[in-house]
């Protein structure tokens, strides 16, 4: 096995500092207590180690602040470890940074050629890659513009295309890619792909698990500066989201678990509200097109004749997405009630794309009109359940839709044309 990167027990500690003493009492009330207010220490990394055979392609996974990117600076010597050793073999190409190695009073042409005097590349050298490089980015009309002008994009495509084309042996791609558009975002995708059936090295930081699934061949997970897992990336991936459905589930249950009606009167009152999956699991957080039953449990004091449930589902900013009751959009003839009980209400394909939602329930003593005005309880937005997505659309409401591809135009008689 010949290694490409390693690290071995590598720490990197780094200092923050803090307001200074406002006072002279503050800082001797600190000196004389053996603080030092003015400055904290932060572990990015503690004991990491790990290694990435040459040609392979190690995805590296966690939340914000886990380390993933300090990994990727240490590679390249922007910095240091506190501790601990790291071995890399061959030329290193990154994409780290919007700007890293950019000077923004310089035109895109000259920071191409300032890129590879960096690297090690003369001017005969960067000439005979300038073209490729100029043609990937797709920035032509723009190559002799101060990139100061540059928009983020075009920033991104800069430096990527001087990355991949400087015949890098490991390649490293931090989350950057995202501020591209959704074409050159695939465009690039594509080329790492090539460059690694080309036996380039590559470590890929995302939060596109998809993307990390189709690129590579491991993956190590980061949390809060410690390997929880490293190994065959599909394995990874599903523990780490296992954990983050966990941790999601566990925060929504201590919200949602001391909701309150916002309305209700002593006649009739909803006592319990719960989402189930199909097994009757209570969850509050489902994936898209899942079935999912939400259980309200109620009492009633005195005999409802003819009582009214609903349930409304609004996006955590407020939007209205639907609703259903059993009056008037799925009729059902409840009553009539008294004392406990608890309706059921199905939805077969919950149809909504990755995000927050606000889930509300209504208890109503008579249909009205109009039943809404005057509710015996009501739950205004009390209970927050959040949809999963693996499909990388984004929206609100899922369109079941269907492509079709038909070659060639169809012919058109004279007299239909306008």
């Amino acid at each position: 096995m010949t290694v490409a990167v390693q690290f071995d027990n590598v720490s990197k500690k780094f200092t923050l500092r803090r307001e200074r003493a406002r006072s002279f009492q503050e800082a001797a009330l600190a000196f004389l207590q053996g603080r030092d207010n003015s400055r904290e220490e932060l572990w990015a990394l503690k004991e990491v180690s790990f290694a990435v055979e040459r040609g392979k392609t190690l995805g590296i996974i966690g939340p914000n602040g886990s380390g993933k990117s300090t990994v990727l600076k240490l590679i390249t010597r922007i910095l240091e470890p506190t501790s601990g050793h790291i071995v890399v073999q061959g030329r290193v190409s990154a994409l780290i940074e919007l700007g890293t190695g950019f000077h923004p009073d310089l035109t895109g042409r000259e920071n191409v050629y300032l890129n590879g005097s960096l690297l090690g590349f003369n001017r005969k050298e960067m000439r005979a890659k300038f073209d490729r490089i100029v043609e990937f980015s797709e920035l032509e009309k723009f190559i002799d513009v101060p990139i100061k002008h540059y928009s983020s994009g075009m920033h991104m495509r800069l430096g990527f295309a001087v990355a991949i084309h400087v015949d890098p042996d490991v390649l490293l791609v931090d989350e950057i890619l995202a501020v591209g558009d959704q074409a050159f975002q695939n465009k690039c995708l594509s080329k790492i792909s090539e460059l690694r059936s080309q036996g380039v090295t590559i470590l890929f930081v995302s939060h596109d698990l998809e993307a990390v699934q189709d690129l590579c061949n491991r993956a190590l997970w980061l949390e809060d500066g410690n390997i929880q897992q490293v190994g065959q990336a599909d394995r990874v991936i599903a523990s780490y989201v296992a954990a983050v459905e966990e941790q999601l589930e566990a925060k929504l249950e201590h919200q949602n678990i001391d909701g309150m009606p916002s309305t209700r009167s002593g006649m009739l009152r909803i006592c319990d509200v719960k989402m189930v999956d199909a097994e009757g699991k209570p969850r509050w957080t489902f994936r898209s097109g899942e079935s999912v039953r939400i259980q309200i449990a109620y009492e009633s004091t005195e005999r409802v004749e003819r009582p009214v449930f609903s349930i409304l589902i609004h996006r955590s900013d407020g939007v209205y997405i639907s609703s259903t009751n059993t009056y008037n959009i799925d009729p059902f003839e409840v009553g009539p009630i008294e004392g406990r009980g608890e309706l059921v209400v199905t939805v077969d394909r919950l149809d909504l794309y990755e995000g927050d939602y606000l889930l509300s329930v209504g208890a109503y003593v008579e249909p009205g009109p109009p039943f809404w005005s005057t509710p015996a309880c009501f739950l205004d937005k009390q209970y927050k359940f959040r949809m999963l997505s693996s499909s990388g659309a984004h929206g609100i409401l899922v369109l079941p839709a269907m492509w079709e591809h038909c070659p060639g135009v169809p012919s058109v008689k004279k007299e239909e044309r306008f």
